[in-house]
């Protein structure tokens, strides 16, 4: 086996996991580049999806052979055995990338001194973002039409393997602005802490409210109206700095935190709270330290 690496231009990709939801996003968008790209997918119904999508399927052990950066698009709780399989073949100087770091900030991934472990997550549109077309108004989620960032972080120094990352990351969730460089346990306090566990939950919230305003008897579509207008402005407001909210709304403001919001709820990014937030999402006892 090689260790000759490619450079970025002529990157061989590995995508393990190629017909889950996230491999054929990621494989919606390899396939319109250059690289040297396969796919491989242990499912019957995984594999349905990518050969109905036009893709070749590539047995796991050929798809690591030679690759310079495998892919790992399986769900975490896969991750674990996955790696173990994966890691060991890999040649001298490749990456592991993984597309969420819950496992890789919680020590389940092998790991091989020849082999670069890294992370990356896609920050999705933002509610700012500019858009012009129907397809972008459409993307919702990302990687399709609508720009956004990328988080990524890479266990080395070296910038030429930053930049085989940087280069596929871009690929994979294209259209990117910028990619973000954060630590691995960085990323673990952005996804899932600040945007799964706050935001998500503020949206399920939300959410919530609007069925217990239409339970009192509000009509839904006035009630959707005026939660939808109401919470661009909110983030408008409060991450832009749009305009100043009115003095009665801050008086409501203030009630609503004393109301739903837990005086320490910044607990949550405390380390201690980090491990125990992701024990639970990996089903693990605790996390090792």
């Amino acid at each position: 086996m090689t260790d000759t690496l490619a450079t970025p231009d002529t990157i061989a990709i590995a995508v393990i996991g190629a017909g889950g939801k996230m491999g054929m996003r990621v494989s919606n968008n390899l396939v319109k580049t250059a690289h040297d790209v396969r796919y491989s997918e242990n499912s019957p119904a995984g594999q349905e999806r990518v050969t109905a999508a036009g893709r070749e399927l590539t047995s796991t052990p050929d798809a690591v052979a030679g690759a310079d950066v495998v892919i790992l698009a399986v769900p975490d709780l896969a991750l674990q055995a996955v790696s173990a399989e994966v890691v060991p073949q890999m040649k001298r100087g490749a990456v592991l990338l993984t597309l969420d770091p819950a496992a890789a900030y919680a020590g389940l991934l092998t790991r091989s001194d020849d082999v670069v472990q890294a992370v990356t997550h896609p920050c999705h549109p933002s509610v700012f973002v500019e858009r012009h077309t129907p397809e972008e108004y459409a993307d919702t989620f990302g990687g399709i039409a609508a720009k956004q960032d990328a988080i990524a972080a890479v266990e080395s120094d070296d910038p030429a393997v930053q930049a085989r990352v940087e280069t596929v990351v871009r690929a994979i969730f294209a259209p990117v602005i910028d990619v973000h460089w954060v630590t691995v346990k960085q990323l673990a306090q952005l996804e899932p802490t600040l945007v799964e566990t706050i935001a998500c939950m503020v949206g399920a919230l939300l959410k919530e409210s609007l069925d217990e305003a239409v339970k009192i008897g509000i009509p839904e579509p006035a009630a959707r109206a005026i939660l939808l207008g109401h919470t661009q402005v909110a983030l408008a407001n409060t991450l832009k700095g749009d305009n100043p909210f009115s003095d009665a709304c801050l008086i409501a403001m203030d009630y609503g935190r004393e109301m739903i919001v837990k005086p320490d709820w910044k607990r949550v990014f405390e380390d201690e709270e980090l491990d125990r937030n992701l024990a639970r999402m990996l089903h693990l006892d605790h996390i090792e330290r």
